[in-house]
């Protein structure tokens, strides 16, 4: 039986390539715009809560990696800033090879804590 990751850590190991590169980046980005956010797998995936509410996701999928902000509203707030992304009602969809900038997860972890 495979064991599942219970941290980012060992989540991360399990990423190769481009997909790793694209995760550590968002990872420190995160880590970056909300600085006391406690690391944690949720759902299976890397996931960051702040104030006891998860404020942002992520995951490596077999054609790229995917954000999540944890709230099915949060990417309809922001719906010209994420045009150009594949997306589904709480998922945004990216290439490793183009990372989401960090003014973009910025404003996608800012609309995530306004909605508390």
């Amino acid at each position: 039986m495979v064991r599942k990751p219970s941290t980012l850590d060992e989540y991360l190991a399990g990423v190769k390539g481009e997909r790793r590169a694209a995760l550590d980046k968002l990872r420190k980005t995160i880590r970056s715009i909300v600085p006391k956010a406690k690391e944690t797998i949720s759902y299976g995936i890397p996931a960051f809560r702040l104030d006891g509410k998860i404020v942002a996701g992520f995951a490596a999928t077999k054609k790229g990696c995917s954000y999540f902000p944890f709230s099915g509203s949060t990417l309809g707030t922001l719906a010209e800033d994420l045009a150009e992304y594949e997306q589904t009602k709480s998922s945004l969809h990216f290439d490793p090879a183009a990372p989401l900038p960090t003014t973009l997860v910025r404003k996608l972890i800012k609309a995530r804590i306004a909605e508390r």
